[in-house]
């Protein structure tokens, strides 16, 4: 089983390229930043490239986790966005489809309401996934948090980390609520389908408990004595609606409490070398 990652440099695609190669061959691809030597570069939104490069390595299984996820520099530069988090996703469906490769999309809790262009490019990337003719995935993670190789990326994640590592003041939005996703069941999620063969569904992953930043941050840091102080940005421009997790249950894939997840993570922080690339 070969396995292709797009935006294995990135603070998800770490992690999954980490996990998956401890079971798989797998393949990390670049752009900007080699994380990893064995990386390959990859510009996602050139067609020419993305065929070659399945052509060249055919996986059997392409993750697709490339993309900005920033809401705001999305609305900022809509074409670029457009192109890497919407367009890019064809070029991987009409060159997975000639390999006959499976794809697994990374997509986002945001597609549950486009309301936004980063969550349009995610919705609409969902449907032309649907057009992989040897199966498709499609994971839909909320925030995601825990230990990644990449530790630079500016995501909640690392951000917490710099708060732990380098004193930095820890202030955190108490008026959005979500459901926290632990970056560890995401790769857990992706090993449970192909080893058993599932294939086009829509997969929810998070847990259920509606939280804010400033919990999470609290919870993840006590254990470290940093203090946490509660900020209210008055943020009205998310949901904090729950989404439904049956879909895991349906498909007897693994869940996670909060509590379990929350232990997850301090105990990543703890051994945080078992996460680094050699």
């Amino acid at each position: 089983m070969k396995i292709l990652i797009t935006g294995a440099s990135s603070y998800l695609g770490a992690r999954l390229y980490l996990d998956l190669s401890k079971e798989f061959e797998v393949i990390g691809t670049y752009n900007a930043s080699q994380l990893n030597n064995d990386f390959v570069k990859l510009d996602v939104t050139n067609e020419t490239e993305v065929n070659e490069i399945f052509i060249t390595e055919k996986p059997d299984i392409i993750i697709h986790a490339a993309a900005n996820a920033s809401s705001k520099w999305c609305e900022e530069n809509p074409e670029l966005a457009i192109k890497l988090n919407e367009t890019s996703t064809k070029y991987i469906v009409d060159s997975a489809n000639k390999i006959g490769a499976k794809v697994v999309y990374i997509s986002s809790f945001a597609a549950f309401e486009p309301n936004n262009l980063y969550a349009k490019t995610k919705y609409n990337s969902e449907t032309l996934v649907k057009d992989t003719k040897a199966g498709w995935i499609i994971l839909r993670p909320s925030l995601i948090l825990g230990f990644s190789p990449n530790t630079s990326n500016d995501r909640p994640f690392n951000r917490l980390l710099k708060n732990l590592d380098q004193n930095v003041p820890a202030e955190y939005d108490i008026s959005w609520k979500f459901q926290p996703t632990y970056i560890g069941h995401i790769s857990e999620v992706i090993k449970e389908v192909i080893e058993n063969d599932i294939t086009n569904e829509i997969i929810p992953i998070a847990v259920s408990d509606l939280k804010s930043r400033f919990d999470t941050a609290q919870d993840i840091l006590k254990p470290f004595e940093i203090e946490v102080k509660p900020l209210d940005l008055k943020d009205t421009s998310h949901s904090s609606k729950a989404e439904q997790l049956s879909k895991l249950k349906e498909l007897r894939l693994t869940t996670y409490t909060y509590d379990e997840m929350i232990g997850k993570i301090v105990d990543e922080i703890k051994n945080r070398e078992r996460y680094k690339f050699e």
